[in-house]
């Protein structure tokens, strides 16, 4: 299966993020599913490096990291979204890029299923 994931919300403070990692993280595991995530709005905050978490609570850079290096996976940042909060290319999450809205049409064109969150 093709998945797309569409990330809208912030990485901290609502689950919404959280969640839609944790089950892109379990699809991808699986040999047949590729994966692919694209965040939008405040959501492009859960691809910046270095972010310090209290001890014991999830953080979003590493689930989002373990997407962005898996085999089949890629992940996508809004450009103007990124540009809105000043997130700078390499700020990011190896393996994630700013991306564009054309980019996203295509993908989710490839894509057998689009889950937003």
């Amino acid at each position: 299966m093709k998945a797309l994931f569409i990330l809208n919300g912030p990485p901290y403070g609502s689950e919404l993020t959280y969640n839609a990692l944790r089950l892109a993280n379990a699809l991808a595991k699986r040999e047949h599913n590729e994966v692919r995530a694209y965040l939008m709005g405040d959501a492009v905050f859960a691809a910046k490096r270095g972010q310090k978490v209290p001890d014991g609570f999830y953080n979003v850079e590493l689930m989002l990291d373990k997407l962005a290096r898996g085999g089949d996976s890629r992940v996508g940042l809004c450009g103007t979204c990124m540009d809105a909060r000043a997130i700078q290319p390499d700020e990011l999450v190896e393996g994630s890029h700013r991306g564009t809205l054309e980019e996203l049409a295509d993908w989710s064109e490839w894509a057998d299923k689009v889950l937003v969150f």
